[in-house]
């Protein structure tokens, strides 16, 4: 049995420690209208181009840091949206065939022209994996477009899927295809499991308050410290990653 001390000690800190904790984080954070912006109050960004100018963009550091992890999936017959990058750098020899496609014709790279949103046409279970970065929100039909894109997966097939959060327009894709949509991990779960089974999908977001900054701003991955880049805050989604599996 505790001692009369011992419950009057362990009353006061059941009360102490909340209380102690919101004194610590208002000791943390500056008084209303004393923060301090640094260079980054401006209503123009560090860079206009996604930091590409700067180094990393913020977004293709959590990309290439998504596929690497899941560089074992990238094989047999893959395909990739615009051109063959990530199939090449992480597929590697346990890639048979490559496939780039494009929704319109004149694309060097593309050996398809295939508008994923209106594709009847197109044959299924083509492929065992598909690479599909940065591409969904560029469709304003994204229903129809992972509809196609489990339709062309062969039975057992993996796509490795990326769309934006917390992002810039894109301006050039704005002016040609349009720039539609921003996701959240709630959002590309739903899409997923419809035509996917929900035990088959890997829904993952990526950023936190100062990656988000620094990405809007176009600062690159190289100027944050890892830290900064890694640490995971479900507030703040920069970016949403998926793998889904086609049952077999």
């Amino acid at each position: 049995m505790w001692s009369g001390r011992e419950r009057l000690r362990r009353a006061f800190w059941q009360f102490a420690r909340p209380v102690k904790k919101r004194l610590v984080r208002a000791a943390r954070s500056p008084r209303a209208g004393k923060t301090d912006w640094g260079g980054l109050r401006s209503l123009d960004p560090i860079s206009h181009s996604f930091g590409f100018d700067r180094g990393t963009p913020i977004d293709r550091y959590y990309i290439e840091s998504f596929l690497a992890s899941h560089s074992d999936d990238i094989r047999g017959h893959a395909m990739e949206v615009a051109d063959k990058t990530y199939t090449d750098r992480y597929g590697g020899g346990r890639v048979t065939r490559s496939d780039v496609i494009h929704n319109t014709a004149g694309n060097p790279r593309a050996t398809m022209v295939l508008d994923l949103s209106n594709s009847r046409n197109a044959s299924d279970c083509l492929f065992d994996c598909i690479i599909c970065t940065q591409t969904l929100h560029l469709i304003f039909d994204v229903r129809a477009a992972v509809d196609t894109l489990y339709r062309l997966l062969n039975p057992g097939g993996v796509l490795l899927m990326t769309v934006p959060g917390i992002s810039q327009v894109s301006r050039a894709d704005m002016q040609t295809t349009g720039d539609f949509w921003r996701f959240t991990d709630a959002s590309v779960r739903c899409l997923l499991t419809g035509p996917f089974p929900d035990s088959e999908c890997e829904v993952r977001a990526y950023g936190n308050i100062v990656s988000s900054i620094a990405f809007l701003h176009g600062i690159a991955a190289e100027e944050l410290k890892e830290e900064e880049l890694d640490t995971r805050d479900a507030d703040f989604q920069l970016l949403l990653t998926a793998r889904a599996v086609k049952p077999a």
